[in-house]
């Protein structure tokens, strides 16, 4: 299984999750129709997509068997999984976003953490990295930032600006 996105919150009453998608690709989320749910604790479900529609640039998901605020809750923050036979693979000097999360994000001979997330807020995307102290930091996905993926390996070499992981 690979996920492609997240269930962010609950929306409405009718059961429905707003979500997001690990792809630039537009008609990615429309394509989905077998998922499985899977929470941070380990707890997972099988479900089929019944619909999609878009507010405010997210998807927002109606699940089958989700047909209540209650029921939607119980599973904000999951992750979006999909065999591995339905990924879709990116264009060329394109990368999903499945394939950056667990990558090793180094600069120079120095491996500062691990890809956690990718966010996007309107510019670059943004990496969630968690550095080896403990702390969460965001490091622009852009190539002048990140210079070499691999996403085979799990790498990604970069060349930080100065005070960039400053605390």
């Amino acid at each position: 299984m690979v996920a492609v996105g997240r269930l962010i919150r609950a929306w409405g009453n009718r059961g429905e999750l707003k979500g997001e998608i690990y792809s630039t690709r537009a008609g990615r989320a429309e394509k989905l129709k077998d998922v499985v749910l899977e929470l941070a604790d380990g707890k997972s479900r099988s479900s089929r997509v019944e619909r999609i529609w878009w507010h405010d640039g997210r998807p927002v998901f109606k699940l089958e068997g989700f047909d209540s605020i209650s029921d939607a809750k119980r599973w904000e923050g999951s992750d979006l999984l999909v065999a591995d036979s339905e990924r879709e693979e990116p264009e060329e000097g394109s990368y999903s976003y499945a394939d950056l999360i667990g990558c090793a994000l180094w600069d120079g001979e120095s491996q500062l953490g691990v890809v956690r997330s990718v966010e996007e807020f309107g510019g670059a995307p943004l990496l969630e990295v968690r550095l080896a102290d403990g702390r969460d930091a965001l490091v622009p996905f852009a190539r002048s930032i990140c210079r070499e993926v691999d996403v085979v390996a799990k790498t990604i070499r970069a060349a930080l600006p100065e005070g960039l992981l400053d605390k």
